[in-house]
């Protein structure tokens, strides 16, 4: 009985997981299927002899490995060819045009990823392996198996290899770095490296964590199931239990070809993740077949890539800024240039050995990009102009506090271990008030270095005493009455956050957001919390070896819990509120375009999710309404023609 449950599960849990990611429809809610996932977990637990390769809980990683094993590819996996404007496009045409008078090309967007090889045997996943040399690539199976959108087993009992791409879309990259930067670590320079390092873990629970997708685009062998073209091949995919690039699309000839290509490259910065160019090829198999391939690559396809955003300006000094975790930070103060349609004065040089990796000295003139929202970095130096610089050096001390700065011979990164230090304490202010954690209005960062160059904020605690201090405020800052007491009425009002709010707020290192709200809704109340163990913390899915560790070391530490005493002596909320306020969106899917005259993006999407629905950034078959402002762009044309409902800012507020 036991081992047919267990099967039942897996289908209907593995069923759940393909309407959810890959048809964007999902048919079951998150409860129901934490509920069946639970079980299935409780049952193979009692009996791990019937666990299956299949399993959705085998997506949780399989530990530590000491290397990847290397791994031949079946078939040559080769990359494609570039062209980098349209007389270089004509050219590919002409070449294919010479074979063949009438021609069909595919087009879809290159996604900036990481390419991949899945094989299946009797349709469960075998083995997943990097591209390499096109020959010998990394087994990365066990990672790949914590991608959602990579199917354990295919709707179809078929023997069979794929290509796709491993990519981190534009939010996990943005959640990511800003989790990053919160504690101490390294910024990844944008979504591709940080798809590459995710995958390359050698620990699978890091990758289970980096909230990673899949794209496919190639099947292996098409002819074993009777298909004749790349566009056709797309569509049994996806039947088959794969994503696919919704942007897809046939043309019959270049100019349709040039279209999409300026098509794409209007509505880039909308997509949700990012692209650097546009593939095309030839659509049909028995043409791709008489092209052939060079040494290199296919003559079939080619990539047309976009610009880089990049910008040469010159280095006028370099500055150092202290983190709330102390890390220190190497700036560029820069000569301002436009990079990607925004001035830049500033650019992160990361850290020392960066900076020495890469010969930058100040004087020189540097190209500096931008990938997403990303803050800019310097990553070359345009040496044929060197002239009169001067030699980089990292400081010795804090640039705040004057401490002697600390250096793991393993961490390329420099810190102030002062927990003193004014930069850590008044960074640490900044961030417990700020929207993602405690959002007290009227106490932004400005405000909050006023109050501690004053003396009124010396640290978190401060704040909540604020209010004993009213007249000084008003004398003071001459911020006037309403202000102050608008201010002391938020800083009350604060008191009723939810624990996943104050989690965050508390700035414990690899603890982001999402994480915040995993561990208030697991334990309720902060005093489970501060019981738990490592085992059980490791238990929960999303949690890993460094968060747990973290965890736990931070509720040793006697200053963390004199600190949280100290909040919960002044009210502080520290239980689980549910934010759901009512289920009349349930079921339904949100897109948002446009410029908003009413909402913040965010302030509307965490009120759509309060209400039940879920909130895309992609307009699809699936989506229920379009909620549209000024400037709303192709999203909302794509709307109309799939008849989806529409609401203005009027209908929106009328509904909710």
């Amino acid at each position: 009985m036991s081992k047919k449950r267990i099967k039942e599960l897996i289908e209907k849990l593995n069923k759940a997981s393909y309407e959810y990611y890959i048809l964007d429809n999902p048919t079951i809610s998150d409860a129901e299927y934490d509920i069946l996932y639970n079980e299935l977990k409780g049952l193979e637990k009692k009996h791990p002899e019937y666990v299956l390769e299949d399993s959705p809980t085998q997506r949780v990683g399989a530990g530590v490995k000491e290397e990847f094993t290397k791994v031949k590819h079946l078939f040559p996996m080769l990359s494609l060819d570039n062209v980098f404007n349209f007389d270089q496009l004509n050219y590919f045409d002409s070449v294919v045009k010479k074979e063949f008078s009438k021609v069909d090309y595919t087009v879809e967007p290159k996604l900036d990823g990481l390419a991949v090889s899945l094989y299946y045997v009797n349709g469960v996943l075998k083995r997943a392996a990097t591209r390499g040399d096109g020959t010998i690539g990394e087994d990365i199976t066990e990672n790949a198996k914590t991608i959602k959108t990579i199917p354990l087993s295919l709707k179809e009992s078929i023997t069979t290899e794929v290509r796709g791409e491993i990519f981190m879309n534009k939010e996990s990259f943005k959640k990511l770095n800003e989790e990053r930067e919160k504690n101490g670590d390294n910024l990844f320079a944008n979504p591709r490296n940080a798809a590459a390092g995710s995958v390359r873990q050698l620990d699978s629970k890091i990758t289970a964590s980096r909230n990673l997708e899949c794209s496919v685009y190639h099947l292996v062998e098409p002819a074993k199931y009777g298909i004749n073209s790349q566009y056709e091949s797309t569509k049994f995919l996806n039947e088959i239990g794969f994503n696919v690039n919704e942007e897809i699309k046939i043309c019959s000839n270049l100019n349709c070809v040039e279209n999409y290509i300026e098509e794409m490259t209007k509505k880039r910065e909308e997509l949700p993740y990012d692209i650097d160019g546009v593939v095309v090829k030839v659509d049909s198999f028995s043409q791709q077949a008489e092209l052939g391939f060079t040494s290199k690559f296919p003559k079939w396809a080619t990539a047309y890539k976009f610009p880089a955003e990049t910008a040469l300006t010159k280095l006028l000094d370099i500055t150092f800024t202290v983190g709330r975790t102390g890390k220190v930070t190497p700036n560029a103060i820069l000569e301002p240039v436009k990079v990607a349609g925004s001035t830049v004065r500033r650019a992160t040089l990361h850290n020392e050995g960066y900076i020495i990796d890469r010969d930058i000295k100040i004087g020189d003139y540097v190209y500096i990009r931008k990938a997403g929202d990303v803050i800019p970095e310097v990553f070359k130096v345009e040496l044929s102009k060197r002239d009169n610089v001067k030699a980089f050096k990292m400081a010795k001390n804090c640039p705040v506090c004057e401490s002697e700065l600390f250096k793991n011979e393993e961490d390329p990164i420099h810190y102030c271990i002062n927990i003193n230090c004014d930069a850590q304490k008044l960074e640490s202010i900044i961030h417990f008030v700020s929207r993602p954690a405690m959002n007290i209005d009227g106490l932004g960062e400005q405000n909050v270095r006023r109050f501690y160059e004053q003396g009124f904020l010396t640290k978190i605690i401060d704040i909540y005493y604020l209010k004993d201090k009213r007249e000084n405020l008003i004398k003071e800052d001459r911020l006037g009455e309403k202000s102050v007491d608008n201010l002391i009425k938020a800083i009350e009002e604060s008191k009723k956050n939810s624990l996943d709010k104050v989690l965050f707020g508390l700035g414990i290192r690899y603890v982001g957001s999402k994480t915040s709200k995993i561990l208030a809704k697991k334990f309720k109340n902060i005093d489970n919390l501060i019981k738990a163990s490592y085992d059980e913390l490791l238990s929960i899915y999303e949690i890993g070896d460094k968060i747990a560790s973290s965890i736990v070391e931070y509720f040793s530490n006697d200053e963390n819990k004199k600190n949280i005493d100290q909040l919960k002596s002044v009210g502080i909320n520290f239980t689980f509120e549910s934010e759901e306020i009512s289920d009349k969106f349930e079921g339904m899917v949100f897109v948002i375009t446009g410029n908003l005259e009413g909402f913040k993006r965010e302030e509307l999407k965490e009120i759509l999710e309060k209400n039940g629905a879920r909130v895309s950034s992609t307009v699809s078959k699936n989506t229920s309404v379009v909620i549209y402002g000024h400037s709303p762009g192709s999203k909302l044309e794509k709307a109309k023609t799939l008849g989806i409902e529409l609401w203005d800012e009027k209908t929106l507020g009328e509904k909710l």
